[in-house]
This record gives C-alpha cells, sequence and structure tokens, in this order.
C-alpha cells in the first residue's frame, strides 16, 4: 500500500483524456470536489491499444501534460504498463475513486481496497462530449 503525504482525502481518478474536452474536464472537477487532492492516472498508449482495440490518437505525453494543466489536478501521472490496474490504487492510497459514468471499476477492487470509496460521477453532455463520438466527428 502506499503511504500518505498530507492528511486530507485523496481521489484517484483514470482515464486516457485523448484530446482533453469539456466532458473530461467535468469529470476532473466532479472527482476533484470529492477531497482535497486530486490525483489522475493517464492510460499508457499500449494499454489503450490493449483495452480499447486501437491507439489513442494523442500520446500519453500530451495526454500527461494536459490533464495536468486541468487547475483542480493535483497530479498527473502515467499508469503502469500491463493489466495489474490495482497497482496503482495501492501505491495512491486514495479515499475515493471517482469513476466516470462509463467506466466500470477494475475487478477485485472492491475487495482489496475495502476502505476506499467509489464514486460513479455524472455525464456531462454524453450526446456531445463523449470521446468517441469526438473521434467520429475529427475522422469525418
Amino acid at each position: 500500500m502506499g503511504t500518505r503525504a498530507t492528511a486530507g482525502t485523496r481521489v484517484l481518478c483514470c482515464g486516457t483524456f485523448d484530446h482533453l474536452h469539456p466532458g473530461h474536464e467535468s469529470f476532473l472537477q466532479q472527482a476533484a470536489e470529492l477531497g482535497d487532492e486530486l490525483v489522475v492516472i493517464v492510460a499508457r498508449d499500449e494499454n489503450v491499444t490493449r483495452l480499447k482495440g486501437r491507439p489513442p490518437s494523442q500520446n500519453e505525453d500530451l495526454r500527461r501534460s494536459a490533464v495536468a494543466g486541468v487547475d483542480c489536478v493535483a497530479q498527473a501521472r502515467l499508469g503502469h504498463r500491463g493489466a495489474n490496474l490495482l497497482r496503482v490504487v495501492g501505491e495512491v492510497a486514495p479515499d475515493v475513486i471517482a469513476l466516470g459514468y462509463d467506466q466500470r471499476p477494475p475487478a477485485g477492487l472492491a475487495e482489496a481496497f475495502p476502505r476506499c470509496r467509489i464514486a460513479v460521477l455524472e455525464p456531462f453532455c454524453p450526446d456531445r462530449y463523449k470521446s468517441s463520438l469526438m473521434r467520429e466527428a475529427r475522422d469525418r
């Protein structure tokens, strides 16, 4: 398990954040409101390709940099390579994990971290600001 640097409520969220848009910004703001410190894990390019069947449009460093530039984000870092999604949770040691309306918790999360609250956040105009829809519009 990770160690605490601060005494406040630490919130963790994860995502691809390809072409950061208002839906992502709403997600990050909602997550930040759940605590005192927001740590964001940006998915590695190879993990996005494995999970979604296609690479992200922007590389991982560009996506991490964009997330780091959002005011409510205390820390933005790249995830680990590979399929062990719970490893980073142990390192960050969050009090709350914020999931997007379209995200599912990794298998074993609640059992491995029973004291960590899982919050599912509200969508922000999902018919307009969903990455897959925006990608389709860019590709036209």
